[in-house]
């Protein structure tokens, strides 16, 4: 493996630790399917939401960034339509045969229906799918929020334009077909900013009111350099706890309340809603949907415009408006989106990890929300030398190896020959 691409993926001395990595699966591919020509590495990136907090999902903006965790998979074609797949994290093989694209309910909500989903919609669109083998490993964990599930969708769309397309397809249609198949064959009514972060890679801002020639809806994104290590600053998300499994009702809640004030308005979504009018309106739509709606609408209201507020601090370089504004948006999301817990739930581990990071960071840094919410993890931009002390108290509360180091990947989806 060429270590220089090694490191820029993963992080400066991480060449090493990685080229191991990619080697075990490689035996691992042999163990399950023996030697096999044409063999492609593909690699597909988590993502860091840095600001943008369920905005994505009304047309909204968003900043976000790859990271240097990802769904790494070593694959070939076999010949026929079905594709096989032996993932580390599971212990059984699963197996898709993609000469049937229909919706099977009996597999929404498990990794099977994303694999015939990415198929069925990448067929539509006439992009050629076929049958592989693959051995796949993951190191962004499942409920990191770090966005496993959107990193294994953008993964198997790779692998099927690697094998099947010359890896031709455009970075954003990719994270298009991905979203689909969580939408439409997982069941869960995500928004696009996840698969975007992932299949595009680098720092982001998306701009999801975005149309295309046709009038479709098509993100604008904006890629964007800014080294806060250069800062003296580290990014790390703290994994707080709880467990996203049963929480798919709380996530689709915010987008359809969200939409259901929209609709008082006479729109579709959010981001068609003049903020000014939302709040002049607030009188007149109280008791026609629920408070936390209208809560949630004015959430949406700051919050996009904050992005394009974070976009210029970085552009200015200027980390004082850039942690104030992230500090905000993490209060917008507890106070107005309200997503930090599930309302009668006894435990608030995200919100202790917020107050603790609060009382270390503060003056010194920024913390908020990051992903999903309800349950799971933290963002914190921490002063390089506070870091080793933040990661010991936190740990301590949330478990060892609680706090995860992150390094923005300046690529997303990507491929290497064997």
């Amino acid at each position: 493996m060429d270590s220089a691409r090694l490191s820029r993926l993963y992080g400066a001395g991480a060449a090493g630790a990685q080229a191991a990595r990619y080697g075990r699966l490689q035996k691992l591919y042999e163990e399950h399917f023996g030697k096999a020509a044409n063999l492609r590495y593909i690699s597909a990136p988590g993502r860091t939401e840095i600001a943008g907090n369920h905005t994505d999902h009304n047309a909204g903006c968003v900043l976000a960034a790859a990271i240097n965790l990802d769904a790494l998979a070593l694959a070939a074609p076999n010949g026929t339509s079905v594709v096989s797949i032996y993932d580390e994290g599971y212990s059984a093989l699963l197996t898709v045969d993609v000469s049937d694209l229909t919706i099977h309910e009996e597999e929404k909500g498990v990794s099977l229906s994303l694999i015939r989903g990415v198929a069925a919609r990448m067929a539509e669109l006439g992009f050629r799918v076929g049958g592989f083998n693959a051995c796949v490993t993951s190191t962004v964990l499942k409920g990191s929020g770090l966005s496993s599930s959107a990193a294994f969708e953008v993964l198997i769309c790779a692998v099927f334009d690697s094998l099947f397309g010359g890896f031709a397809m455009d970075a954003k249609l990719r994270a298009q077909i991905a979203q689909y198949a969580e939408n439409v064959y997982f069941g869960k009514p995500c928004g696009l900013m996840d698969q975007t972060a992932s299949s595009v890679g680098g720092l982001v801002a998306i701009d999801f009111g975005g149309t295309g020639p046709s009038g479709g809806a098509v993100p604008i994104v904006t890629a964007m350099t800014y080294d806060f290590e250069a800062k003296g600053y580290g990014v790390a998300v703290v994994s707080a706890g709880g467990e996203h499994g049963n929480l798919t009702h709380e996530y689709a809640a915010i987008p359809a309340e969200m939409k259901s004030v929209a609709a008082l308005f006479g729109k579709k979504a959010m981001r068609e809603v003049d903020p000014k009018a939302l709040e002049e309106g607030i009188a007149r739509i109280k008791g026609k949907v629920s408070d936390r709606a209208i809560l949630r609408a004015l959430h949406f209201a700051d919050e996009n415009a904050r992005v394009g507020k974070l976009v210029e601090a970085l552009k200015a370089d200027d980390l004082s408006a850039f942690f104030r504004l992230i500090i905000e948006s993490g209060e917008s999301s507890w106070k107005l989106l309200q997503n930090i817990y599930v309302p009668g739930g006894g435990n608030q581990e995200m919100a202790l990890a917020l107050e603790i990071s609060r009382r270390m960071l503060e003056g010194k840094g920024a913390w908020r929300i990051h992903g999903g919410g309800f349950a799971g993890t933290i963002l914190a931009f921490v002063p390089l030398d506070m870091m080793d002390e933040y990661a010991r108290r936190m740990n301590a509360v949330f478990g060892e190896k609680a706090v995860v180091r992150l390094m923005i990947r300046p690529e997303g989806a990507i491929e290497f020959k064997s």
